[in-house]
């Protein structure tokens, strides 16, 4: 794929998507939360109980490489639906979050620590 769709791009297709299917009525704040923790969850269990060596085999084969990308995926489509219902601009929100994270975690306390913020 040369052209990198944006951020807007992808919630407008998913935005088609649902529409087409009548989905509105199921995509509530709440629900579409479910979906990312449930998403989340089932991406979570392709590392459960795996070494850092049986990851790094599961990345160079192709279908689990193939199978983590779609729950990844399938994460990254109930955040941008979420945004996309509620007018969340995901770009400027993460650009905010950063700069609170710079304050949090700044380089010269947190660099090689893996301590949170109010630990450091």
């Amino acid at each position: 794929m040369e052209h990198k769709p944006t951020i807007n791009e992808l919630e407008e297709k998913i935005k088609k998507f649902c529409e087409e299917r009548d989905w509105d009525q199921y995509h509530n704040a709440k629900d579409l939360a479910i979906g990312v923790i449930t998403e989340a969850s089932e991406l979570l269990e392709h590392f459960r109980f795996k070494s850092e060596q049986e990851i790094e085999e599961m990345f160079r084969n192709e279908i689990k490489r193939q199978e983590i990308s779609e729950e990844m995926a399938d994460v990254l489509y109930f955040l941008l639906r979420l945004s996309q219902k509620y007018h969340i601009d995901l770009s400027t929100e993460f650009y905010k979050k950063m700069e609170k994270n710079e304050q949090k975690y700044p380089v010269e306390k947190s660099k090689g620590s893996n301590k949170k913020y109010n630990e450091l």
